[in-house]
């Protein structure tokens, strides 16, 4: 679970959050996106003086990896205790940007609710799954309760839960409630225990027998635990989130009787999302049978940002 935990919770009188999916150890990781944007600006600009937000932008973006993920169902919580102000399900999960998308304007949010929490303070919760709210308008909700599941509807490209966070109608950013023109941790938050700050690295990594499809990876391929010994190529994948420039994904691959790959691909620009791959061909003599490791590392100025493990055995 990419979620950690720190820093020093709000006041009493103000509502403290916690985060609003339900990721267990079992479960697929929960990723912090984007944040709200702290910059009044046309520039953009998180809470740490980072980079991930976008002009505008009104919340906390928890995603999950893949579409099968949201698939198998992660559940929406309620950050706070509090009364359920308006909900809207019946939208469709399906990426705006889809030639078969509906109209989302002013339905922005897609299927979602709204909880008051008092004393001025309420949290919006967008991009639920069709079908899947499990509240009503006028319910009095516990911190933690289930409001639903992740879903893809409204104005989202990946599947994931906006949580914006309002008193008396202005946003609030709760990793900076105050404003606060530092960088980095607030001194406050309206979190009981923050997210950690993760700038980007990697969502997935997998094995395949050729360079797959980007909408494949965002789908959710599948992670063979065997491959033929007649692959066509044996090729090591990246599903990376909020690349930068001058960034670097090192791919390395050991197998049997000796056989190693290594590839560096550099990162030319920022994306939001993106996937590398590297590998190589069968060889002549065909692939030494047994198992294969790969490792992916995501690299900024030379620190490791993410890294992760995948096997596979060629028989």
């Amino acid at each position: 679970m990419i979620l950690a935990f720190a820093a020093a919770p709000a006041v009493a009188k103000d509502p403290l959050l916690s985060p609003p999916l339900d990721c267990g150890a079992d479960g697929p990781a929960c990723i912090i996106q984007q944040y709200t944007d702290n910059d009044p600006t046309e520039g953009v600009r998180d809470y740490s003086c980072g980079a991930l937000s976008y002009d505008g932008h009104k919340g906390t973006d928890f995603r999950v990896p893949t579409l099968a993920d949201m698939e198998a169902g992660v559940t929406v919580l309620s950050a706070a205790p509090g009364t359920v102000t308006a909900t809207r399900d019946g939208m469709p999960d399906i990426n705006f940007r889809d030639p078969n998308a509906p109209d989302v304007r002013n339905r922005e949010c897609g299927n979602g609710l709204v909880i008051n929490h008092g004393g001025g303070w309420e949290t919006q919760y967008c991009h639920l799954r069709q079908g899947s709210l499990a509240v009503s308008k006028g319910d009095r909700v516990a911190k933690g309760t289930n409001l639903g599941q992740v879903g893809l509807s409204g104005e989202t490209e990946f599947p994931h839960v906006h949580l914006s966070v309002r008193k008396n109608g202005e946003v609030v950013d709760p990793f900076n409630p105050d404003d606060a023109s530092s960088c980095g941790s607030a001194e406050r938050t309206l979190w009981q225990t923050a997210p950690d700050y993760t700038s980007g690295g990697l969502l997935d990594i997998g094995f395949h027998d050729a360079v797959p499809e980007f909408q494949q990876i965002k789908a959710g391929l599948s992670d063979p635990e065997t491959m033929s010994i007649d692959a066509p190529a044996l090729v090591l994948w990246s599903y990376i989130f909020a690349s930068q420039a001058g960034d670097q994904i090192q791919f390395s691959i050991d197998g049997p009787q000796g056989w190693e790959f290594r590839d560096t691909t550099l990162l030319t620009k920022p994306q939001a999302e993106l996937f590398r791959a590297a590998g190589k061909r069968r060889p002549p003599g065909g692939w030494p049978e047994g198992k294969f490791t790969g490792v992916v590392t995501h690299l900024r100025n030379g620190e490791t940002l993410s890294e992760d493990v995948v096997t596979v055995t060629l028989n």
